[in-house]
């Protein structure tokens, strides 16, 4: 007898297919000879040899459904997997192909929806909520709690319980439509190309789609790949010329999807280089051939649950990346066809990625596009952070959106290409290779109003006389018990006082006992050649931002503020940082020239601001400095329980009604007695972020939740409180959990 049999199960569970290489489905042979195998010689080797007696697996098929669903899908396309068969593995000969399993067929087959899986193996660990929720789905019959699922991040955009006018990127069902309608026209697109060209006659806009051939004559395109035919509507010019194209186009095609109202956020073709390959007398024979084949290889890896799918459109995307002309370009040509499920690289959007979101987007060459490898790889990655409630992006078009509107405040913001006149002799360039860009960056308003529907506790004539005293004191310091949203309201108070949600012109650093005015400020830094230079930290940047910028406001978001010494940090700065100081007649000189050796005077704009946060429970940290108290507002949160918390954790967070009074009353009883405390006081009191979920709980969880927040959270801070009376933080912490 094998000896794994007797191990405990590790609780791992396998998802796997029953259909591969392009055989029919191996199902009812698995379930009959009471296997599973891999199908393939080369591939998955390994996961195979991972599967241990014990293990749960089962048979799942992922595909994508619009209709006959249990819940509104808006008419938009929902991933799926159909649960067939569970068992568990009985033996692993580990070969790397085969197990042997006891099946049970599962009838009728049930279906889970958006967390879905397309490999052929999906290794699913506990303690995760949504493997715990699709585990218990698969192999104890319970249900999903769908809408849990469609409010997270990654799909609340497509499938939430949105308002309608809250809905953003609308515009992608459109877009979507019109490619589905141009997969008809992949082996022939000779009505295609008639059809645009009819259009034409009748709007402006599209003269550029003058050809010149190899004897050098000219004349109308005669043939067309599919990102080209989006680029009619994908251009710089005006939005009611774009919406009068999209809506012809869409005629021609049978697209009944509306024209979208709005084009915000979509990257568009430069004038000058508006198609995705050459001149006719410099074309390859077979280049639109091959931007047709990837456009044809997406559009099946979307819905496709094969590894040969991925095989295919790592081929097609290689092979049309050497087609003349498209360069970086594929990639926003995919993101049009499939904005969900592909990523447009753009120039801005990589400048987004690689400074904002800390990824590295490879390049094949010194300037050419990443290989479909990387391409894919990213996807990957991003697709595992967008269902992060923290993560500032939750899917491609917002990542998209996001990255329009950002800009780095020590950088100079990358140059956009002109837009040049619509002709024909445009599409003569044969040097460089001109990206899409995006006319202007969208702007996203933010107020009083929208600090209270992110989830403030605070009343709003509170959050106005805030928003008074930074604008009047200009330098503001949050301080308050631990878990009062300190941070939280920081930023949003900043993205308030800016009137938008810009992050460019936010600029956030943690205080710590190492942290130096060389670091904050100016200070000597080393070169890659092992020499020393001149440069600025963030403050510094940050005055040079709202310098250039003097009718825009910007935000230095200092976290943990006494946790360093601000007098050393600051400088001479400190001095400057009052608001009747604030004018070139106050300027000073800094401890350090400028980076060309010249010293020249600094001051700070009236419009930079500086919000602190101070923890006041932290006993290791020292008395601020008096010469900084004089310069800040000074403000006070306390935890916020009552009826708004109420209403928002039930609400938004999923925690039982019936038990929310209750829990509200433990903690007030905490906080009584610790303010009672004669060795703490109310500065030591437990905020209410403590007990506001970060993530929605599923249905019957609340005291699960609560006794493990107690457990790893507050009990532990309790016994810190406590440290000379342990036996006062465990009856704490008992009572706290008492009959839970």
């Amino acid at each position: 007898m094998d000896e794994k049999k007797n191990n405990p199960s590790s609780g791992t569970t396998w998802f796997v297919g029953a259909s591969y290489g392009g055989t029919d489905d191996q199902m009812p042979r698995f379930l009959k000879e009471g296997i599973w195998e891999n199908g393939y010689d080369d591939k998955l080797l390994d996961m195979v040899r991972a599967m241990q007696p014990g293990e749960r697996i089962a048979i799942k098929a992922a595909y994508t459904r619009k209709h006959g669903l249990p819940f509104d899908n808006r008419g938009r396309t929902v991933s799926v997997m159909g649960i067939k068969a569970v068992g568990t593995i009985t033996e692993n000969p580990n070969d790397g192909k085969r197990v042997k399993v006891d099946w049970a067929k599962a009838e009728p087959v049930r279906e889970w929806y958006f967390y879905t899986h397309r490999g052929t193996i999906w290794r699913v660990q506990p303690g995760d909520w949504m493997n715990d929720a699709l585990i218990a789905f698969a192999f104890e019959g319970k249900p999903q709690d769908l809408d849990r699922f469609r409010n997270e991040p990654f799909w609340r955009e497509r499938f939430g319980t949105v308002a309608p006018e809250k809905q953003r990127f609308q515009w992608t069902d459109f877009y979507e439509a019109v490619a589905e309608k141009l997969l008809d026209h992949a082996q022939d697109r000779s009505a295609l190309i008639a059809g645009i060209h009819q259009i034409a006659t009748r709007v402006q806009g599209l003269s550029y789609l003058q050809d010149k051939f190899p004897d050098g004559t000219s004349g109308p395109l005669q043939d067309i790949c599919p990102f080209t035919v989006m680029g009619t509507f994908n251009r710089s010019m005006t939005d009611a010329n774009r919406k009068t194209i999209a809506g012809e186009l869409a005629k021609l095609l049978g697209v009944t999807v509306p024209v979208p109202p709005s084009f915000e956020g979509i990257p568009v073709l430069n004038n000058q280089r508006s198609w995705f390959f050459a001149y006719a007398e410099k074309r390859g024979a077979g280049d639109i051939d091959a931007l047709w084949d990837v456009f044809a290889a997406a559009s099946k890896l979307v819905e496709s649950d094969q590894p040969e799918g991925r095989d295919t459109f790592i081929r097609a995307y290689d092979a049309a990346t050497q087609v003349w002309g498209v360069a970086w370009n594929l990639s926003t040509g995919l993101y049009w066809t499939h904005p969900w499920d592909f990523l447009t690289l753009d120039s801005q959007s990589r400048h987004y990625i690689n400074k904002r979101l800390g990824l590295n987007v490879a390049t094949s060459g010194q300037q050419g596009p990443c290989d479909a490898r990387s391409y894919l790889k990213l996807l990957d990655d991003l697709r595992a952070r967008f269902g992060e409630d923290s993560y500032p992006v939750h899917s491609f078009p917002d990542l998209s959106l996001a990255s329009w509107m950002y800009k780095d405040p020590a950088d100079e913001p990358p140059p956009l290409d002109e837009a040049g006149a619509d002709v024909a002799a445009e599409q003569a360039s044969v040097g460089e290779v001109r990206e899409a860009f995006q006319v202007a960056a969208p702007i996203i308003p933010y107020f009083v109003d929208d600090i209270l529907k992110d989830g403030c506790f605070l009343d709003r004539t509170e959050i106005d006389l805030l928003l008074d005293r930074l604008r009047t004191k200009k330098n503001m310091i949050l301080q308050g018990p631990p878990g009062t949203g300190k941070t939280w309201l920081a930023k949003r108070l900043a993205f308030a006082l800016i009137g938008q949600k810009d992050d460019s012109k936010i600029r956030a650093v943690q205080f710590h006992p190492n942290l130096s005015y060389e670091d904050f400020v100016r200070g000597w830094r080393p070169t890659g050649e092992g020499k020393l230079s001149l440069a600025d930290g963030v403050f510094m940047e940050a005055i040079k931002a709202a310098r250039k910028e003097p009718s825009s406001k910007f935000v230095v978001v200092i976290e943990e503020i006494n946790r360093g010494n601000p007098a050393q940090i600051f400088g001479e700065l400190l001095t400057l940082l009052e608001a009747g100081k604030r004018t070139p007649s106050e300027a000073l000189e800094l401890c350090y020239p400028d980076a060309d050796g010249v010293r020249r005077p600094v001051h700070i704009p009236e419009n930079l601001y500086v919000i602190g946060t101070m923890n006041i429970a932290d006993r290791s940290l020292a008395l601020v400095d008096l010469a900084l108290r004089r310069r800040f507002a000074f403000v006070g949160l306390e935890p916020r329980l009552g009826s708004v918390w109420r209403e928002w954790v039930v609400k938004s967070c999923g925690v039982d009604a019936a038990l929310v009074i209750e829990i509200e009353q433990r903690i007030a009883d905490l906080n009584e007695r610790i303010a009672s405390d004669a060795r703490l006081g109310k500065q030591f009191r437990i905020g209410h972020s403590y007990v506001t979920p970060v993530h929605r709980l599923e249905s019957g969880d609340t005291k699960k939740w609560f006794r493990q927040v107690v457990e790893t959270e507050i009990g532990p801070l309790l016994e810190e409180y406590w440290f000379d009376t342990p036996g006062e933080a465990q009856k704490a912490t008992t009572q706290l959990m008492q009959g839970w």
